[in-house]
């Protein structure tokens, strides 16, 4: 306890984090290149939790001129220029939206708070524009400075209602596009206009007053601006992995190898750095243990809807091929998950192709990768609670080289799995035991491609390769001869890992619906 230090959870206001003394990372030099970019209207997309909030609220304490909160860090260095702005900051995160009458007021509610600070007289009986634009143009007339508009979670409302009938969505749209219609007109009273959410700009249209917005979303030189690189996690967190690595009982390079297992992975552009979740990082730093934060805090339930609405197959989410014009279709006439699974956090660039033009996109992280099937469980089996704890004994079964038992238990949980058509598809089989190995915080991968085929499912867990054919009806013994005779194996000997193969079979039989036989052989 007594090498740990304050860390910023659930503070996303700059001044209280610098006036107390948590900890902050130095993302200050990417802000001033943020604050003098050319563009005056700047959206920037990233998950929930990825420290929008504080980039708005250290922006606001910028624009207000308030450089004694930046003393020590790099924009303290390299600003010269710290003239006072009014600042309009307009955070939706906390909009509720039943209904538009109610969206409407809680809009009015969250204007008036502004005017209050500003010194502005609104009233609730005013459009919404009309209220919005005074709040932009009377502050600018009484400084003579132009004004700062900050938007955070601009599209909170929308995705409250996205899973929602396409009527609810478009009226929802309707007031956030009063809302924000002024913005073009009252250029010459503006210094920028900084407008944060999950979803990409492009794809909701109550923007459309603005043709020239700049998304930065994906440019190289502003990847890093919120989240942790590992850089980061080395220089300026090294007493804090120090500390973990001392709670653990472990040393500080295992420490960062856990550490980026189970949250690293992010990337958010074809040159982006390592990035790590922020919120787990630094929970995870204050609780001094390794567990799943950012899924624990709510996992939309509208996405995981939508996942089930639009059949998703939980093991294509590992290597999808996706071109930068897929991310830019209308909210509201969504018909493909993956751009707001990206958005969302649940999916990151792997790589890039700069040939083409094309993404591949995958699950970041151990977090995201056991949230998600943990989420996506009750659409396999009756009993999800049951499942989970199946879990537990088939890491300690497998862990400890049990496989025997490990199948024995694998057995007796998939009796749970409801009749339906789809259990007499092979395809149904291999998806809900890449789903239960996923859980066991594995990685795992269906219809792999070797010189002769594809292996039905291979992972690898502690330490070990699994390479898993399966047979529906047949026989797990000419499962495993398949292994055998189409060479599976020579597909991973440069992993160096000891390969356990394993041929299954399952019973489509009501009475016997489950793995009914199944052989091992180890090299």
């Amino acid at each position: 306890m007594e090498g740990r230090r304050k860390y910023p959870i659930g503070i996303q206001t700059f001044a209280t984090l610098r006036e107390e003394g948590y900890l902050y990372i130095d993302k200050t030099a990417e802000i001033y290149d943020l604050i003098h970019y050319p563009s005056k209207y700047i959206f920037l997309s990233r998950p929930r939790r990825f420290g929008k909030s504080l980039l708005c609220s250290t922006l606001k304490s910028y624009f207000e001129g308030r450089r004694e909160l930046f003393k020590g860090l790099a924009l303290d260095r390299l600003e010269t220029d710290w003239r006072r702005h009014p600042v309009v900051h307009l955070s939706l995160g906390g909009i509720k939206t039943q209904d538009t009458a109610t969206l409407r007021q809680n809009l009015h509610n969250a204007l008036s708070r502004i005017e209050e600070t500003l010194g502005i007289e609104g009233s609730d009986n005013m459009p919404l524009s009309d209220r919005f634009q005074q709040l932009i143009e009377k502050p600018a007339k009484i400084t003579g400075e132009k004004t700062v508009v900050i938007i955070d979670e601009y599209d909170n409302p929308l995705l409250n209602v996205i899973h929602l009938d396409k009527e609810k969505i478009e009226a929802v749209r309707g007031v956030m596009s009063e809302l924000y219609a002024p913005l073009k007109d009252c250029d010459p009273w503006l210094r920028m206009v900084f407008i944060t959410g999950i979803t990409k700009f492009s794809q909701m249209s109550i923007f459309s007053c603005l043709n020239n917005i700049k998304n930065i979303s994906m440019m190289p030189r502003f990847a890093s601006i919120c989240g942790i690189t590992l850089q980061e996690v080395l220089t300026q967190m090294s007493p804090d992995v120090a500390e973990l690595a001392r709670e653990l009982g472990i040393d500080q390079e295992e420490a960062v190898a856990k550490l980026r297992a189970r949250f690293d992975g992010y990337a958010f552009s074809e040159e982006s750095p390592e990035i790590f979740n922020p919120f787990s990082l630094i929970n995870c730093f204050d609780e001094g243990k390794l567990s799943d934060f950012w899924f624990a805090t709510g996992t939309p339930t509208s996405l995981i809807q939508l996942m089930r609405k639009y059949d998703t197959i939980p093991s294509e989410l590992d290597c999808i091929e996706v071109a930068a014009t897929d991310f830019d279709t209308p909210t509201e006439l969504i018909n493909n998950l993956i751009p707001l699974m990206y958005q969302s956090g649940y999916l990151t660039i792997k790589s890039y192709n700069p040939i083409n033009g094309r993404y591949i996109l995958g699950i970041p992280n151990q977090e995201v990768r056991v949230g998600l099937m943990n989420s996506l469980l009750p659409h396999y089996v009756q009993k999800p609670m049951l499942a989970r704890n199946v879990v537990g004994d088939l890491i300690d079964y497998i862990y400890h080289g049990d496989l025997e038992g490990a199948l024995r238990k694998l057995q007796i949980f998939f009796k749970t799995v409801p009749y339906c058509d789809n259990t007499s598809y092979e395809g149904h089989w291999q998806q809900l035991l890449y789903v239960v190995m996923s859980l066991l915080g594995a990685y795992a991968d269906v219809e792999v491609r070797t010189a002769h085929g594809r292996v039905d499912l291979a992972m690898i867990f502690a330490g070990k390769l699994y390479l898993m054919e399966i047979k529906i009806n047949g026989s797990a013994r000419k499962a495993l001869e398949q292994i055998d005779r189409q060479e599976y194996a020579a597909r991973f000997q440069l992993s160096k890992l000891p390969v356990v193969k394993v041929g299954m079979n399952f019973s489509t039989n009501p009475r016997s619906r489950t793995i009914t036989s199944w052989a091992i052989s180890e090299i």
